[in-house]
């Protein structure tokens, strides 16, 4: 064997702050975690099934046989009387106890984190859970005695056989994968405890010995990966020669020279298994062959390093090889997060590209003004492009914030007719209002959905071959097309999916991503989220998927901007189901967001104790349910119920104690579905597996992965106003403030006639003004549609990204503007009517209305104006109001434009203003019994509304008063028909047993 520099000969600590095998101690289960399981079990027993026996055996039955009588009460209090009351307390304290064990249990076997809380139980359910633990204990030791999960804790000195060893016994990758990152946690954990004592002592580590240097040049075998770890050249200039920085040295002894494969180095991120690289002079450690040693080698490797070391002096100018090596098939021995090739005559199309929201270059020739920084021509003001350069995290705030909106609206549905807070959102103004135009600019949903359809499509063909989900590092999104970088090879990908640049690439091609549609599989990825964008090409990281810690370094205030964006993606996305996220350290704020899946920590004991607890129960439970990891539960028959992720951000750093205690719960959080994300100020965190630093420039760095991106930020101004935006759209804020009116009132008298008239409640028509020539009448048209949507004003790259989401220079959106402006013409006074105001938002005159202002105003003035204290009056308005109703909101769009609609609410909000109308103008009829008005009143609204329950129950009624069974029952056969499958609603059938207690009957004779 060749002769070997070994670590020991020196006492400072050489080995990595990341992934390195080394020699390291896994706490195995003592005879005292038996004892404690087995008392716990005891305890359990005696408690859950003793107790109500000794009661049954003891007492007996302790309630009265019968029912209580003036009598029974009279009699005297004996003490079996005081004993039978007794027996009843401890009755339902057995059974308090037992529900939380069962909660308990229930919870540490699904996984899916901490139980809930069992009201009153307090000490109960601490109890139960601590003795649930204890036995899970046993659990634990089993699953470790198990043929892939022996190999914990082997010797550095078996290494490489019992990576064999362990792939031969182990069925699945995750085993492996956890002998590897777990012995890793706990040698780091131990390295920081040692430097923190020798910080507090002052005493350092002691070269223990002199290494006997060689005159002979040192030379390094790049080991195979083993799990998910691979040897890179930072880590060999860590372990090797003390900091991970100087790996440039290595990379340019070796650059270009021949390897024993025929290829040559050529980027420092791209290093191959079997490799030799030659070391500088001050090189130490183990599994360093020193010249001219290697002569005891074995044959092979000692041609291979003879060969090499003569290739030394040799013109390394091979470039056409090296870059053919970039493309090769067969892995990359690198663990790093590459950048994917470039294929050739790549296509256009949005699947969340790295450009902005609208898609810059996507279908046209210029860069657009959505997604460039420059501002609108002649006016000095701009947006935050931080938001408009996030086009999935904007797409997911966008969704979320309109299912806020509407959460809203329907909550307003619920309360009395008629001035009401809620049906008009409030109208963001100053910073909230340009985070909103913002998202609208930036937002990507194509994107979102075509990178939520692919995964979920991917995992459904894997699922249908009987093929686990491989492990997945991260996802580029790069030129519309989607490749996804695994963390080791895993055969061919299903079809349309194809092998990207190598073994460790599946890629995806935009046109073929719109062969999937909507799949009910759970998502298999959700922990992906975007760091920033390099070359064009946004890098999306799984988080839940990293072997370890990943940290992240910089000045505190761009820390806190780079938390803030990936928990805002984190809880809005759409390519995932169910998820936890836990916020240490900052953004209490952030869980307005998403209240069901963000959470707040005070401080990093409390998350110690959360997490230690979750991950005593998803390992119990992968045990219980017979997985290796996640990813393999996700694609079982519990896919939608378990294995949630949990991804822990914490932002404040660590103790040194506290930072080991989370290396050590992060040892294989990755099989386990968590993952965490943690700040440091200096950038050396133990146990830390991913090292990121981001800079005051923006730039996200991470040497290790080969990793420069520009970062994607939520800085505090935007994440306050974006904050803002989901705080007023909250139902429950402020129910005690004024009623919103509309955003415009127009005058519904005679003197109040518009100069232009557009009809959009139902077909699109416009009276006023001529048609206009060409095919930019659509386009004029639609822009017309969208700034009578919104009054308050629709800001230019807002109007450039509805009408053009692919992309349009600023030319083509100030020509469209003109020429708006001219078709629109002026008032008789000379005054524009399209108009831009103190903020360059392009807003509409006065006289310019559509029928929907017209419908709003006539249900404001007949429910909050004239028509509250004049009967006739309301009764006119509320007719003329449900005169206008034609059908749903521009019925005859064409399919291809408008798609801007689905950020809007007026879907939701129009449906629910003609329901209140047709409900107000019942009423109105009824109060004269005049019930066949206030039917017909009714149905009209239904035409609009088909679903709305309250006109359903309203329908009833007012049929009912007719006093004709039959109608009634007609009615109520018509309202079956209606609800399909789902039924009628428990209010309606509560309704219908009231006015038609036979109704059922009439159901059962027609099924």
């Amino acid at each position: 064997m060749a002769r070997r520099s070994t670590s020991s000969s020196t006492g400072r600590p050489t080995g990595p702050r990341n992934r390195t095998p080394q020699p390291v101690r896994v706490r195995r289960r003592t005879f005292g975690d038996f004892v404690k399981a087995f008392f716990a079990f005891l305890a359990l027993l005696v408690l859950v099934v003793g107790v109500p026996g000794a009661l049954a055996v003891t007492v007996g039955w302790p309630l009265p046989h019968g029912a209580p009588s003036l009598e029974w009460l009279q009699q005297e209090i004996t003490v079996q009387t005081f004993l039978h009351v007794l027996t009843v307390i401890v009755w339902l304290a057995w059974a308090q106890f037992t529900a939380c064990v069962l909660v308990e249990a229930k919870a540490a076997l699904s996984g899916v984190g901490l139980a809930g809380r069992v009201p009153g139980s307090g000490p109960s359910q601490l109890l139960a859970r601590q003795l649930v633990a204890a036995l899970l204990l046993v659990g634990a030791t089993a699953a470790s005695l198990t043929p892939g999960l022996s190999q914990l804790g082997h010797s550095m000195e078996g290494n490489q056989r019992g990576t064999v060893a362990a792939a031969q016994q182990t069925p699945g990758l995750f085993a492996q994968q956890q002998e590897q990152v777990s012995g890793t946690a706990a040698a780091l954990g131990e390295q920081a405890a040692q430097a923190a004592q020798a910080a507090q002592t002052g005493v350092h580590a002691d070269a223990g010995g002199t290494v006997a240097k060689d005159a002979g040049t040192k030379y390094y075998r790049i080991q195979p990966p083993e799990g998910r770890h691979h040897d890179s050249l930072w880590e060999i200039a860590q372990r090797h020669l003390g900091d991970g920085r100087r790996y440039k040295e290595i990379y340019e002894l070796n650059k270009d020279r021949v390897q024993p494969d025929g290829s040559r180095l050529s980027e420092a991120s791209l290093i191959r298994p079997g490799w030799i690289m030659e070391m500088p002079a001050d090189a130490r450690g183990g599994e360093l062959v020193e010249m001219p040693a290697a002569q005891a080698a074995a044959p092979d490797v000692q041609q291979q390093i003879q060969d090499y070391a003569r290739s030394g002096g040799q013109d390394g100018g091979a470039n056409q090889q090296a870059q053919g090596h970039a493309q090769q098939g067969g892995g990359s021995g690198a663990a790093q997060v590459s950048l994917p090739a470039q294929q050739a005559g790549a296509h256009g199309g949005a699947l969340g590209g790295a450009d902005g929201g609208a898609g810059a270059e996507r279908g046209q020739q210029h860069a657009t003004p959505a997604a460039s920084g420059s501002q609108s021509a002649g006016h000095a003001f701009g947006l935050p492009e931080a938001l408009i350069g996030a086009p999935l995290l904007a797409a997911g705030l966008l969704g979320a914030l309109g299912r806020r909106r509407r959460q809203a609206l329907w909550q307003s549905a619920l309360g009395a007719v008629g001035g009401r807070r809620g049906m008009e959102p409030p109208t963001p103004t100053g910073d909230a209002q340009d985070a909103q135009d913002a998202l609208l600019v930036g937002a990507d949903p194509e994107g979102v959905r075509l990178l939520d359809r692919s995964l979920r499509g991917l995992s459904a063909a894997l699922a249908a071959e009987s093929r686990p989900l491989p492990v997945v590092y991260a996802a580029w999104l790069s030129n519309g097309d989607l490749h996804l970088q695994l963390a080791q090879p895993a055969g061919k990908p299903p079809a349309p999916w194809q092998l990207g640049q190598d073994q460790t690439f599946w890629t995806l091609a935009r046109a073929d991503a719109d062969r999937y549609e909507d799949t009910d599989t759970a998502a298999p990825y959700p922990g992906l989220v975007s760091l920033g964008t390099m070359d064009d090409s946004r890098l999306l990281l799984n988080l839940e998927a990293v072997p370890g810690i990943v940290s992240l370094s910089g000045r505190e205030a761009d820390r806190a901007a780079v938390f803030a964006s990936v928990a805002a993606e984190l809880a809005t996305n759409g390519w995932s189901d169910r998820m936890t996220i836990t916020l240490v350290g900052f953004g209490e704020d952030l869980t307005a967001l998403a209240p069901n899946r963000l959470r707040h920590l005070d401080g990093i004991e409390a998350l110690i104790e959360t997490m230690a607890a979750e991950t005593r129960q998803r390992r119990g439970a992968l045990g219980a349910a017979g997985h290796d990891s996640v990813l393999t539960g996700r694609t079982g028959p519990a896919q939608h119920t378990r294995w949630a992720p949990h991804l822990v951000l914490l932002a404040a750093q660590p103790s040194a104690e506290d930072a080991v205690r989370l290396a050590e719960l992060a040892a294989d959080a990755g099989r386990l579905g968590i993952g965490y994300l943690v700040g440091t100020e200096t950038g050396d965190l133990p146990g830390a597996a991913w090292e990121m630093e981001i800079t005051a420039a923006g730039r996200l760095l991470a040497p290790l992965l080969g990793l420069e991106l520009d970062a994607q930020l939520l800085p505090v101004a935007q994440q306050r106003a974006v904050v803002e935006l989901f705080v007023e759209a909250d139902p429950e804020h402020d129910p005690d403030g004024p009623v919103n009116v509309p955003p415009f009132l127009v005058d519904i008298s005679e003197q109040g006639r518009p100069a232009v008239y557009a009809r959009l409640v139902g077909p699109y028509e416009i009276i006023g003004l001529d048609t206009p020539d060409g095919e930019r009448s659509a386009l004029l048209h639609e822009a017309l549609a969208l700034l009578l949507l919104h009054r308050e004003g629709v800001h230019p790259r807002v109007l450039a990204s509805a009408l053009w989401p692919r992309g349009v220079t600023e030319d083509v959106r100030d020509a469209l503007v003109e020429r708006l402006r001219g078709w629109l013409g002026s008032d008789p006074d000379g005054t524009a009517r399209l108009a831009a105001d103190a903020t360059g938002r392009l807003t509409l005159a006065k006289s310019v209305v559509s029928d929907l202002d017209v419908l709003r105003s006539l249900y404001h003035e007949a429910t909050q104006g004239k028509g509250v204290d004049n009967r006739a009056v309301r009764g006119r308005l509320l007719t003329d109001a449900l005169v206008l109703v034609r059908g749903p909101l521009l019925a005859d769009r064409p399919e291809s434009r408008y798609r801007w609609l689905t950020h809007e609410i007026i879907d939701a909000q129009l449906p629910l203003l003609v329901a209140d109308i047709g409900l107000a103008l019942s009423a109105f009829h009824l109060e004269k019994d005049r019930a066949e008005k206030a039917i017909e009143a009714l149905d009209a609204a239904l035409r609009t509304a088909p679903s709305d329950e309250r006109l359903w129950n309203e329908s009833l009624r007012a049929t009912h008063a007719t006093g004709e069974p039959a109608r009634l029952r007609a009615r109520a056969a018509d309202l079956l028909t209606r609800s399909g499958t789902r039924g009628l609603p428990p209010r309606t059938e509560a309704l219908l047993d009231e006015l038609l207690p036979t109704w059922r009957d009439g159901v059962a004779a027609a099924g």
